[in-house]
């Protein structure tokens, strides 16, 4: 847990997780409607990642954020490329497959939840993708 809490003091680090969170937050609000939510519960809450704005969500994208929190920050790239840009996909197949539905879904949709610059940030990525 200690290295945990020193690898998110780092804010490229710390930002990642919340974007994902928040991601994770429109999606699952989106796509799993009717399912019992719950703040989050995770190392990154523990760590203060999140401050006030804790991701509610259900158990699904509980599982996944967990996930991915232990994956950003075990990330030796420096600096951090797009997941999908890299060349060591540390992620296990399905949780990929759900992180980029979470991406497809939520990225667009960031914009309308307070989130221009992350929303921007993903179409430029998302775009950079397709034109290369």
């Amino acid at each position: 847990m200690q290295e945990f809490s020193q690898r998110v003091a780092d804010p490229h680090v710390a930002h990642d997780i919340v974007v994902l969170g928040r991601f994770t937050q429109i999606y699952c609000e989106g796509k799993h409607d009717g399912a019992a939510r719950e703040p989050l519960v995770s190392p990154g809450v523990d760590a203060g990642v999140y401050g006030d704005r804790v991701p509610v969500v259900c158990e699904e994208c509980r599982e996944l954020l967990v996930y991915a929190e232990q994956r950003r920050v075990r990330c030796t790239k420096d600096p951090k490329p797009a997941c999908k840009d890299c060349d060591t996909h540390c992620y296990r197949p399905a949780m990929r497959q759900k992180v980029r539905d979470v991406m497809r879904y939520a990225g667009p949709r960031a914009v309308f939840h307070g989130m221009i610059g992350d929303a921007v940030s993903h179409a430029l990525s998302s775009h950079h993708r397709h034109a290369v």
